[in-house]
């Protein structure tokens, strides 16, 4: 999948590089690109770079040429941080340097929670009730059989499903740009 560099901050855009000195110059190695790896769209090209096993992914607005070498270009805007953490760690992977921790990370708490958001939004849209839900989920010995109308597991199932609602009508953009960080 590709996103626009104003959708995912960490999409680095790149443009031809500025003859400066020839010698510490460094190829992105675009020829080396499968098909899925290198995309034309409207409004560019995309690449999916994969060094030292770690993603990258550029943008490029020009038809990329295969031996230039190229800058990175990053505007003075709200997500500069990001991009210019994301554009470090490719120039370290270049360099066959390790390119560092991602500067946004989920939690295993958060993974979870949204896996079980669209399992649940699934299975809604299956047409299953939320106690056939919170049965697959969470296990039938959990659900009780009087009790369920009250019971947490009904909550949470149903806020389940909402987030995964959410999640589908647009909200998953906003996983895609971390948090704000506090200075």
């Amino acid at each position: 999948m590709f996103w626009a560099p104003e959708v995912l901050p960490t999409v680095i855009p790149v443009r031809p590089a500025l003859p400066f000195s020839a010698d510490t110059r460094v190829s992105l190695k675009l020829g080396e690109l499968t098909a899925g790896e290198l995309r034309q769209a409207p409004d560019g090209w995309y690449a999916v770079l994969y060094l030292r096993g770690v993603e990258h992914r550029v943008w490029l607005k020009e038809t990329p040429v295969i031996a230039e070498a190229y800058a990175v270009e990053l505007q003075l805007d709200r997500d500069f941080e990001f991009r210019a953490h994301a554009a470090r760690r490719l120039w370290r992977a270049l360099n066959d340097r390790p390119a560092g921790p991602p500067l946004h990370v989920f939690s295993a708490q958060r993974r979870r929670r949204l896996a079980l958001a669209l399992r649940a939004l699934d299975a809604r849209m299956d047409g299953g009730t939320y106690r056939e839900i919170a049965e697959v989920l969470f296990g039938a010995r959990q659900i009780p059989e009087r009790a369920w109308k009250t019971h947490d597991l009904r909550n949470r199932t149903i806020r389940l499903v909402q987030t995964g609602l959410a999640l589908m009508r647009g909200g998953y953009r906003a996983l895609l740009r971390p948090p704000p960080r506090k200075e």
